[in-house]
Protein backbone atom coordinates (compact mmCIF):
# COMPACT_ATOMS: atom_id res chain seq x y z
CA UNK A 1 0.00 0.00 0.00
CA UNK A 2 1.00 3.47 -0.36
CA UNK A 3 2.33 5.85 2.26
CA UNK A 4 -1.18 8.16 1.91
CA UNK A 5 -3.09 5.13 2.00
CA UNK A 6 -1.99 4.03 5.40
CA UNK A 7 -2.35 7.65 6.36
CA UNK A 8 -6.09 8.31 5.47
CA UNK A 9 -6.50 4.77 7.23
CA UNK A 10 -4.96 6.00 10.36
CA UNK A 11 -6.46 9.51 9.92
CA UNK A 12 -10.34 7.41 9.46
CA UNK A 13 -8.94 5.53 12.84
CA UNK A 14 -8.35 8.42 14.94
CA UNK A 15 -11.45 10.05 14.09
CA UNK A 16 -13.52 6.74 15.37
CA UNK A 17 -11.58 7.49 18.48
CA UNK A 18 -12.35 10.90 18.69
CA UNK A 19 -15.72 11.18 17.13
CA UNK A 20 -16.85 7.91 19.20
CA UNK A 21 -17.90 5.82 15.61
CA UNK A 22 -16.26 3.12 16.95
CA UNK A 23 -18.09 0.81 14.60
CA UNK A 24 -16.40 2.98 11.79
CA UNK A 25 -13.28 0.16 12.95
CA UNK A 26 -14.47 -2.85 11.63
CA UNK A 27 -13.72 -1.42 8.07
CA UNK A 28 -10.05 -0.16 8.89
CA UNK A 29 -8.97 -2.88 10.98
CA UNK A 30 -7.98 -6.26 10.24
CA UNK A 31 -10.00 -8.74 12.15
CA UNK A 32 -6.58 -10.74 13.25
CA UNK A 33 -5.16 -7.81 14.30
CA UNK A 34 -2.85 -7.33 16.94
CA UNK A 35 -1.91 -4.85 19.36
CA UNK A 36 1.07 -5.50 21.24
CA UNK A 37 0.44 -2.61 24.05
CA UNK A 38 -2.75 -4.18 25.01
CA UNK A 39 -5.54 -2.70 27.52
CA UNK A 40 -5.82 -5.77 30.56
CA UNK A 41 -7.91 -8.41 28.80
CA UNK A 42 -8.47 -6.72 25.32
CA UNK A 43 -8.63 -9.57 22.59
CA UNK A 44 -7.19 -9.06 18.88
CA UNK A 45 -9.22 -7.49 16.01
CA UNK A 46 -11.77 -4.25 15.90
CA UNK A 47 -13.52 -5.91 18.69
CA UNK A 48 -10.21 -4.92 21.14
CA UNK A 49 -9.59 -1.33 20.14
CA UNK A 50 -13.81 -0.57 20.04
CA UNK A 51 -13.82 -1.86 23.88
CA UNK A 52 -10.90 -0.06 24.84
CA UNK A 53 -11.34 3.00 23.18
CA UNK A 54 -15.14 2.98 24.34
CA UNK A 55 -14.06 2.77 27.93
CA UNK A 56 -11.86 5.37 27.56
CA UNK A 57 -14.33 7.53 25.98
CA UNK A 58 -16.66 6.91 28.41
CA UNK A 59 -14.11 8.49 31.33
CA UNK A 60 -13.27 11.14 28.84
CA UNK A 61 -15.95 12.16 26.87
CA UNK A 62 -14.33 15.30 25.26
CA UNK A 63 -11.22 13.16 24.20
CA UNK A 64 -9.08 14.66 21.70
CA UNK A 65 -6.08 13.31 20.10
CA UNK A 66 -3.93 15.68 18.45
CA UNK A 67 -0.87 14.26 15.74
CA UNK A 68 2.22 16.03 16.28
CA UNK A 69 4.63 14.09 13.87
CA UNK A 70 3.83 11.49 11.47
CA UNK A 71 6.50 8.86 9.81
CA UNK A 72 5.04 7.18 7.45
CA UNK A 73 6.67 3.80 4.92
CA UNK A 74 4.84 2.03 2.35
CA UNK A 75 3.08 -0.67 5.15
CA UNK A 76 4.34 1.24 8.22
CA UNK A 77 3.50 4.78 9.70
CA UNK A 78 4.63 6.27 13.45
CA UNK A 79 3.37 9.47 15.47
CA UNK A 80 3.82 10.92 18.24
CA UNK A 81 0.06 12.62 19.68
CA UNK A 82 -0.72 14.52 22.51
CA UNK A 83 -3.87 13.43 24.11
CA UNK A 84 -6.49 15.58 26.15
CA UNK A 85 -9.88 15.43 27.67
CA UNK A 86 -11.90 15.65 31.11
CA UNK A 87 -12.12 12.52 33.53
CA UNK A 88 -16.27 12.41 33.65
CA UNK A 89 -16.85 9.17 33.81
CA UNK A 90 -15.60 5.56 35.64
CA UNK A 91 -11.97 5.06 34.44
CA UNK A 92 -10.28 1.71 35.47
CA UNK A 93 -12.71 1.34 38.41
CA UNK A 94 -12.04 5.10 39.55
CA UNK A 95 -15.27 7.57 39.52
CA UNK A 96 -14.40 10.83 38.02
CA UNK A 97 -12.84 13.22 39.64
CA UNK A 98 -13.68 16.36 36.66
CA UNK A 99 -10.07 17.10 36.56
CA UNK A 100 -8.69 18.04 32.86
CA UNK A 101 -5.70 15.58 31.80
CA UNK A 102 -3.00 16.07 28.58
CA UNK A 103 -0.34 13.65 28.07
CA UNK A 104 1.77 12.08 25.20
CA UNK A 105 2.14 9.03 23.52
CA UNK A 106 3.49 7.08 20.59
CA UNK A 107 2.18 4.62 18.23
CA UNK A 108 3.89 2.54 15.48
CA UNK A 109 1.23 1.28 13.08
CA UNK A 110 1.60 -1.84 10.70
CA UNK A 111 -1.02 -1.99 7.32
CA UNK A 112 -1.96 -4.89 4.88
CA UNK A 113 -1.86 -4.69 1.42
CA UNK A 114 -5.39 -4.31 1.81
CA UNK A 115 -4.82 -1.25 3.76
CA UNK A 116 -5.88 -2.95 7.04
CA UNK A 117 -4.47 -2.30 10.38
CA UNK A 118 -2.71 -5.48 11.01
CA UNK A 119 -0.13 -4.70 14.10
CA UNK A 120 0.19 -1.93 16.73
CA UNK A 121 2.81 -1.14 19.21
CA UNK A 122 2.18 2.00 21.37
CA UNK A 123 3.15 3.97 24.17
CA UNK A 124 1.18 6.57 25.88
CA UNK A 125 1.92 8.24 29.24
CA UNK A 126 -0.46 6.46 31.66
CA UNK A 127 0.80 7.24 34.75
CA UNK A 128 1.08 10.72 33.86
CA UNK A 129 -2.59 10.99 33.25
CA UNK A 130 -3.21 9.28 36.17
CA UNK A 131 -1.36 11.04 38.53
CA UNK A 132 -3.12 14.16 37.05
CA UNK A 133 -5.99 12.74 38.04
CA UNK A 134 -5.04 12.67 41.58
CA UNK A 135 -5.22 8.69 41.29
CA UNK A 136 -1.79 7.84 41.44
CA UNK A 137 1.40 8.97 43.85
CA UNK A 138 3.96 10.73 42.37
Amino acid sequence: MSQQTNIAAQTAFGEAVVTGNLDALDEIVAPDSIDHDPAPGQVPGPEGYKAMFGELRAAFPDLHVEVEHLVATDDELAFAYTITGTHLGTLMGQPATGKKVSYRGMQISRFDSDGKLVERWGSSDELGMLRQLGLAEV
